[in-house]
């Protein structure tokens, strides 16, 4: 895949209106999302939950992409469709989680580094056999009393930066997703501050890898209070901070920026995604250089869940809570959604 092919997938995950499924869940993660819901986690009960979200009616017309597990881009449906082709049949383009989770920091407490660079380069060949058109690597920053501290910074861009790297040369778009986590006291003054540093830092990074800007997305976290924070910043203000900071350090190259939940309500995320899309370019009245969609993961998925419970009868009812979240997500890429499309 060459430059042009990279930046045409690229622009097709961030086409006006929809935004990407964020369905890649390691195995223990889903574990405790099954759980939650009196579900025993099986690779046949994974399958299931997946195919219900997959092969939910209509919602191509909100969601361009998917990201996949391991397992899961491996997997069928009951026709025996492999899940990569049940998403192509219905214009969805199949993505692929290909790191190998944040790992303790050796020497510096309280923070991690993502691995998986290892062998990367042969499994993106296979993925890329498999049909993904796009990969994601997430890197994890936490904020505290003295972290982050530069050389973890430094550690996870350098890390996303050649595992971007290698994604263009196997022809697979990368999704770089530096995550500063909302799960402090922090501020939504100090989370603008750390966020700032960290996309500064990853972006001088993929210029550094020589990694092509127009065919990849940023996935990054909101500019948003710590959920420990006393003094929660509301939905205005959560999208002037999150499009300062991001006018500052992002390159206008860049052709989409996908927001991660990261834990946020699924109404509160799409509030949070409408009024930045509502807004425009604070800067100017020439609007914003890149496509701001959504990469979400329970924040869409969560009401489905609850109304699946693992039931077969309950999946017309789950799909329809999924449809309900990728359409109201969909108006927001537009600045579009109200209140009252949630009682829709």
């Amino acid at each position: 895949m060459n430059k042009r092919e990279l930046e045409s997938v690229a622009q097709a995950l961030v086409k006006s209106g929809k935004g990407i499924l964020a369905a890649d869940e390691s195995t223990g993660t889903i574990t405790k999302r099954l759980a939650s819901i009196d579900v025993i986690s099986t690779e046949e009960t994974r399958r299931n939950y997946r195919e219900m979200l997959f092969s939910t009616d209509g919602a191509e017309a909100f969601i361009s992409g998917v990201i996949l597990y391991d397992e899961t881009i491996r997997q069928a449906d009951r026709d025996g469709t492999p899940f990569p082709d049940l998403l192509k049949g219905k214009g969805i383009i199949p993505g692929i989680k290909v790191d190998t989770g944040a790992k303790e920091m050796a020497g510096f407490p309280g923070e991690s580094v993502t691995e998986g660079l290892d062998g990367l380069r042969d499994r993106l060949v296979e993925y890329r056999e498999m049909g993904a058109g796009f990969a994601k690597w997430r890197a994890v920053i936490n904020i505290g009393a003295s972290i982050p501290t530069s050389a973890c910074i430094k550690a996870n861009a350098h890390a996303l930066a050649r595992y971007a790297a290698l994604c263009q040369e196997a022809g697979i778009v990368p999704i770089v997703e530096p995550e500063v986590m909302m799960t402090g006291t922090n501020t939504i003054e100090r989370c603008e501050e750390v966020t700032s540093l960290t996309l500064q830092r990853v972006f001088e990074e993929l210029l550094d890898q020589r990694v092509h800007l127009e065919g990849m997305l940023l996935k990054p976290n909101m500019v948003i209070s710590g959920q420990k924070c006393s003094r929660q910043a509301g939905v205005q203000e959560v999208a002037e901070a999150t499009l300062r900071c991001f006018l500052r350090v992002v390159p206008a190259a860049v052709p989409g920026v996908v927001f991660l939940s990261g834990g946020q309500s699924a109404v509160k995320a799409t509030q949070h995604l409408n009024a930045m899309n509502a807004m425009g370019n604070p800067m100017n009245s020439m609007g914003n250089p890149w496509e701001l969609s959504f990469s979400y993961g329970r924040a869409l998925q969560a009401p489905a869940l609850s109304a699946w419970r693992g039931e077969a009868e309950n999946v017309p009812l789950a799909q329809r809570a999924l449809y309900h979240r990728a359409r109201c997500n969909g108006a927001a890429r537009y600045g579009r959604y109200t209140a009252e499309m949630e009682g829709a």
